[in-house]
């Protein structure tokens, strides 16, 4: 149902940014060095109501947020009424517009719940209302259960002359995307079946995460200064970004060998895993799991197979890149522990700090590209209190940016001065004006946005914090920082991210044609690619073969090469605005903004100037990347750091 479509999307951009962090994506940025006040410290500015959320613009009092579940409750009772009568235009078109406004009341009750709980994980009233919502939702769903197989039993050509009809025209995007279902929908018996075994297909995910969280225990070492630490996911590549090599090769060999434990079960778990894919793809009519994948985006196979042969024309970048990090490090081999230590003086981004009036500033600055009215709907986000801005106590530790259709957007920060979290607010930006602009020129059923292009809007304010930042740089220094950090970025959303994909597309295909997936097998296959993607100058160490099962997006199919082809989308479309002085790009961009679902991913971003069924995207991206490394070369030349 949409409610939970929505709450889906909201938990997929936190996981995403939860792993984001994990394998540390995250992009560090520089400006001017500014001092910070006592004033203006996060510490003394959190309890200032200004930087906090205002969810009185959701429900002004508990009395508002009451009436709409009351109504919605007796909603529920007038839905029972359609079953049977789907197949008869009026009767259709008054159930869409019924549980369209069912759904948009959920959706309302449900966001306030969960922001006032995520304010607070210990608000006991928070948690009963949140409680309160799942169970009514759990009811709407039940209570709807029976319109898509409805709609589905119908004849193909009945459903393309309903899709087609004036009655129903704002629902022909919703009525195509169940055309196109319909032939890897199966009868009602085996509907059924596969409803009871769904669960179970979350089986092998739940026990490998029950083994490396639960079974699974972190290595205790002494770290440089003779202090005992425990190494977490958390402080790991931190650690890694230590001057003595030796230690970092210790923390290294310590951290990977301590998930020699859980290897053999994690193997096990991901083989159930990928044979519950292929198995799942098969029973529907899909050719693999990567078309049943796919197909959820209306993506065709090409798009991904672009990808990967792109990423793979292009690795002499990557190569290049190895190369430099060997001789600005003077070593003969760059291993796993050399990749993090930082290659440019670190004092200089240490003395950058954006307090959060100044962040706001520079934001605002940043993306005046994008045009006066999109700067002009930031700082009315920024000053009516859209954001939560300042760690508390008890409060969710993430952020993100959600909203529901009748709502503006919420952005959840724990914002510490830093320059990550400066771009962090530029990110969910992008996400929050994207939502904003599609709720206001969409439908209730074409609002929301594919997950193959909601990360495009905010990656591209991510890449026009980067030009606005590298072209204020004043020092030398302060340029290498943040060419290196752009460097890193991309680095690590298109090649990690393309060697994942390879990771998965090749276990997919090993089971699909009846091969097993041991432990050993997969070892050897991330080392290989970890070999190929790195290169000559780079070294594999025998304890990073355990790559593979710290990456927990693999029991979600073939769900991180989006990362990879969204940051091109966005390059592409950023370039655009900048290289075009009569607007019409940005104009086609912020149209791109406002389409929501209204049409396939791939056509909406055509019509924004970019096509993704071409390599070109991913090329122009690694040439960028190149001149990137060129340039950085030619700075440490110039200062005699490397010949």
């Amino acid at each position: 149902m949409k409610t939970l479509n929505k709450r889906l999307f909201s938990l997929k951009i936190r996981k995403l940014q939860t792993m984001l962090l994990v394998i540390s994506l995250s992009v560090g940025i520089g400006a001017l060095p500014t001092k910070t006040s006592a004033e203006e410290h996060p510490s003394t500015r959190q309890n200032n109501e200004k930087y906090t959320w205002n969810l009185a613009d959701i429900y002004p009092s508990q009395a508002d947020f009451d009436k709409d579940y009351e109504t919605v409750s007796k909603m529920l009772s007038k839905i029972s009424a359609y079953r049977g009568l789907l197949s008869k235009k009026t009767k259709l078109v008054e159930f869409l517009q019924l549980n369209e406004a069912i759904s948009r009341k959920i959706e309302k009750l449900s966001l306030y719940a969960h922001l006032k709980q995520d304010l607070n994980i210990e608000d006991k009233k928070a948690a009963h209302l949140k409680a309160k919502i799942e169970k009514l939702a759990s009811e709407y769903a039940a209570a709807t259960a029976f319109m898509e197989p409805e709609i589905l039993a119908m004849p193909k050509n009945k459903l393309n002359a309903l899709k087609k009809s004036r009655e129903l025209k704002q629902y022909a995007r919703y009525m195509e995307s169940i055309v196109k279902r319909k032939q890897h929908t199966l009868s009602k018996k085996e509907e059924a079946l596969l409803a009871k075994l769904a669960p179970m297909t979350n089986d092998p995910e739940n026990i490998y995460n029950n083994a490396s969280r639960g079974d699974y225990t972190p290595v205790v070492i002494k770290n440089a200064n003779g202090t005992s630490i425990k190494l977490t996911e958390g402080n790991y590549l931190a650690e890694l970004e230590h001057p003595d090599r030796e230690y970092r090769k210790r923390v290294f060999k310590a951290f990977f060998s301590s998930y020699q434990s859980i290897q053999n079960t994690s193997a096990a778990t991901l083989y159930a895993s990928v044979k519950a894919d292929e198995l799942y793809a098969k029973a529907r009519r899909y050719k693999s799991s990567l078309h049943a994948a796919l197909s959820a985006d209306d993506v065709p196979k090409h798009v991904f197979t672009n990808l990967l042969s792109s990423v793979n024309e292009n690795l002499h970048y990557l190569h290049r890149y190895i190369e430099l990090r060997k001789n600005v490090l003077h070593i003969d081999k760059v291993h796993g522990y050399d990749m993090y230590v930082p290659l440019v003086n670190e004092a200089v981004a240490k003395k950058m700090k954006f307090p959060i009036e100044q962040a706001q500033t520079v934001i605002l600055e940043g993306l005046k590209p994008l045009g006066k009215e999109y700067v002009a709907n930031v700082k009315y986000a920024f000053e009516h209190r859209w954001l939560d801005i300042f760690p508390r106590d008890k409060k969710y530790t993430g952020g993100y940016n959600t909203s529901a259709y009748d709502t503006h957007p919420f952005i959840l920060l724990n914002y510490d001065n830093s320059l990550d979290e400066m771009l962090t607010i530029a990110h969910e930006i992008g996400h929050a004006m994207n939502s904003l602009y599609t709720n206001k020129k969409q439908p209730y059923y074409n609002s929301g946005q594919s997950i193959f292009t909601a990360e495009v809007a905010s990656t591209a304010n991510e890449l026009l914090m980067m030009n606005y930042l590298l072209g204020k740089a004043k020092t030398e220094e302060e340029r290498l920082y943040l060419l290196n950090k752009q460097i890193d970025q991309i680095r690590g959303t298109v090649y990690t991210q393309v060697m994942y994909s390879e990771f998965e597309k090749e276990i997919h295909d090993k089971v699909r044609h009846g091969e097993s997936l041991t432990a050993e097998e997969l070892n050897d296959l991330w080392l290989k690619l970890l070999g190929k993607y790195y290169g000559n100058a780079y070294q594999t160490d025998k304890e990073a073969a355990l790559g593979w099962l710290r990456i927990p997006h693999f029991y979600d199919q073939f769900y991180v090469y989006k990362y990879a082809t969204a940051i091109a989308a966005a390059y592409e479309l950023v370039k655009q605005m900048n290289e075009d002085k009569t607007g019409a790009a940005t104009k086609r961009y912020l149209e791109f903004l406002s389409a929501g679902t209204s049409d396939e991913p791939l056509s909406l971003l055509k019509k924004a100037g970019v096509d993704m069924t071409s390599s070109e995207p991913i090329t122009n991206l690694l040439r960028y990347f190149g001149s990137l490394i060129e340039e950085m070369e030619q700075i440490l030349r110039k200062q005699g750091k490397i010949k």
